[in-house]
């Protein structure tokens, strides 16, 4: 693997088990910075591992590996890898949130994939139809501390987080794959609440955050992924993040309001996203590429190249006691919650 091209602001998706010979250019284009995999890129482990290998190849340059492995109904990986339970089912055992944090990294690391986009920050407020049960709890506190663990966990394995969905998205109840959520929520109540996770994270190191395709009217006109106030303004001069901001899919319906795609990239970056998410959409992802003008940005690339999986003692992981013994609480914890 060669350093001598820097990470692009564009994370696009494969269309297969195996590179498409067409991939291989856009995995090389200067504009990309990471491929994002889902569950159609996954038959079993070995397959897996050739094709994160054959990503790495394909670009002239590091590239991140991404995937959405939080649990419960939002796991890409499954045969071949540890069913993982949705977050909220820790509040029965809190004690075991860090051991899967711990157990989810590790084996992707393992296998070639530098970070999950984990864990999700927001508040259940019982009225989402996308988060739901990925929220860790509708307690702030708790729901605060369980994500700090898991994050822990992660960090331990060696693999950055990445907090979403900012400023929270717990409290709308559209689908922003599908449409666009409008939270009537004011700037004070999303401080004292769904702020509160972002904040504490944020000050223990957290790499990076995803913003929300929501729109909170009664703060600012802009939906967060594309507005300079929620972004530079609250995250990164108020709450003083650091790291990298991932726009969320602008393939999204709810990113549709921001017009075509080449639009919706241009904007999202100029608000202060460092990474751009295009996916399942090839022609798309394509003309994202192509529309954004390539420019070298070295605080984009610091940011960026904290996202890279540093392995921790993954060789062999499976015959560790601390592996196996978190599989077992893991299912019991499933099987109890059935």
């Amino acid at each position: 693997m060669s350093d001598n091209r820097p990470f692009g602001p564009v994370m696009l998706d494969v269309e297969g088990l195996t590179l498409a010979p067409h991939e291989h250019e856009l995995i090389d284009h200067p504009n990309t910075g990471a491929v994002i995999l889902f569950s159609r890129n996954y038959d079993n482990p070995e397959q897996l591992s050739q094709l994160i290998r054959d990503i790495r190849k394909a670009r002239q340059g590091d590239i991140l590996i991404a995937v959405d492995q939080e649990g419960g109904r939002v796991q890409r990986f499954r045969f071949g890898f540890t069913r993982l339970p949705p977050a909220s089912y820790y509040a029965k055992n809190p004690s075991l949130a860090e051991a899967a944090g711990w157990l989810m990294a590790t084996e992707l690391l393992a296998i070639g994939v530098d970070f999950s986009f984990a864990p999700v920050l927001d508040i259940d407020c019982g009225v989402s139809q996308i988060i739901g049960d990925r929220s860790f709890s509708t307690e702030t506190e708790l729901a605060t501390q369980l994500a700090s663990d898991f994050r822990n966990g992660m960090h331990t394995a060696g693999m950055a987080a990445t907090g979403k969905h900012f400023p929270g998205h717990g409290a709308v109840s559209l689908d922003s794959h599908l449409t666009l959520p409008i939270d009537e929520r004011d700037l004070d109540t999303l401080r004292n609440k769904d702020f509160i996770p972002f904040k504490q994270l944020i000050a223990e190191g957290l790499e990076g955050i995803m913003p929300a395709h929501v729109l909170y009217p009664n703060i600012d006109a802009q939906q967060a992924g594309f507005s300079a106030f929620w972004i530079k303004q609250i995250l990164r001069e108020e709450l003083n993040f650091t790291g990298t901001v991932f726009s969320d899919d602008l393939s999204m319906a709810g990113a549709a309001t921001a017009g075509g795609f080449a639009e919706r990239a241009i904007r999202a970056q100029s608000a202060g996203c460092d990474m751009l998410l295009v996916c399942n959409n090839p022609n798309a992802a394509t003309e994202v590429l192509y529309a954004l003008p390539v420019t070298q940005d070295p605080l984009r690339e610091q940011r960026l190249r904290r996202m890279m999986g540093k392995p921790k003692d993954v060789l062999n992981y499976r015959t560790s006691l601390k592996w196996q013994q978190t599989v077992t609480q893991l299912n019991q914890l499933i099987e109890q919650n059935a």
